[in-house]
């Protein structure tokens, strides 16, 4: 349990620094915008360029794992959507959001950090596929369905290239792109531009941390809507659940993989999700609570998941 709690501590550590920070100096959230970009458009694309350049393109190849996986995030986001859309007497633009809290998880700021700190340098190509297409998916599910259940419907074609726009000029997705395309021509940056790069990935994980505990505390938690208990337990318990029977049943993934997308499946709901409710004036507040409670619960259910990976209690076997 000590190493467990090693493991856990800095990485939440990071985030309580941040919330603690955000909750006594009182700045406007405008204060954080060049962190933000600091930290989307130069330290974790930097990061994610490193970690995949240096990768043999074959593992970046691994469909089966990428389409598992993409697809676990769909079922649950689909759970999480069907029982939002009973709850609200199925209004349909009310439990996209909904769905995405129970669905798309921090695996942006948290997950590549806390894969590395946990699985080591070797887990940052699952983790890397599992950002790269949960982003996609999200960038594409939510504009699609809000222009869908929308009274003021877009062209196909307009919404088509607006998702288009979202997903493929994605920092994170970029950055993935050229280091794929690096990884394929075996191109190793001069010594000057690998520090350099080095400096922005290093500083990736605990800039990335502490402005998600900023972004938390300065989220309104007016009260707990009935409904997030149950997207929460789908977010943190049922999505990992879900990625660890889809895998094994699958099977042929070193456990490695398999322990990776399980961690980055528990992680909590994304604060993307609250820009999203933001941008489509839909589940503002509540979507803001999803995000501070859901990721005050994810301290012991991530705990949990990296005391069965480390503890081996998480069977994987190769077929």
């Amino acid at each position: 349990m000590t190493e467990v709690i090693g493991l856990a501590l800095p990485f939440f550590g990071l985030i309580f620094l941040g919330f603690v920070a955000g909750r006594l100096w009182r700045r406007d959230e405008a204060g954080l915008d060049w962190l933000n970009i600091f930290v989307i458009y130069f330290a974790l694309p930097a990061m994610f360029f490193r970690l995949i350049s240096g990768t043999p393109i074959a593992e970046l190849a691994n469909w089966r794992f990428i389409l598992a996986t993409t697809f676990s995030t769909l079922a649950a986001f689909s759970l999480a959507f069907v029982f939002a859309a009973w709850r609200n007497g199925w209004e349909a633009r009310e439990a996209i959001l909904p769905g995405m809290v129970g669905g798309y998880g921090n695996v942006g700021y948290m997950g590549p950090p806390l894969a590395l700190l946990a699985l080591g340098a070797e887990a940052s190509v699952p983790a890397a596929l599992i950002f790269c297409f949960d982003i996609a998916l999200v960038f594409t599910l939510a504009p699609l369905l809000m222009s869908l259940t929308s009274d003021r419907r877009e062209t196909v074609g307009r919404t088509l290239k607006g998702i288009a726009g979202r997903v493929l000029l994605h920092p994170f997705i970029v950055a993935t792109l050229i280091g794929v395309a690096a990884a394929a021509a075996e191109f190793r940056p001069p010594d000057a531009l690998d520090r350099l790069l080095g400096f922005l990935a290093n500083a990736a994980a605990p800039c990335a941390l502490f402005a998600l505990g900023v972004t938390v505390a300065l989220r309104p938690l007016k009260r707990v809507p009935p409904e997030l208990p149950v997207l929460i337990a789908i977010k943190l318990v049922v999505h990992p659940l879900i990625v660890y029977v889809i895998l094994t049943w699958i099977g042929g993934f070193a456990p490695l993989w398999v322990y990776t997308a399980v961690l980055l499946a528990s992680l909590p709901p994304a604060a993307t999700i609250y820009v999203l409710a933001v941008q489509y004036q839909t589940y503002v507040l509540r979507g803001s609570s999803a995000i501070l409670i859901g990721t005050a619960a994810s301290v012991f259910t991530v705990t949990g998941v990296l005391y069965l990976i480390t503890h081996h209690i998480l069977p994987v076997a190769m077929r």
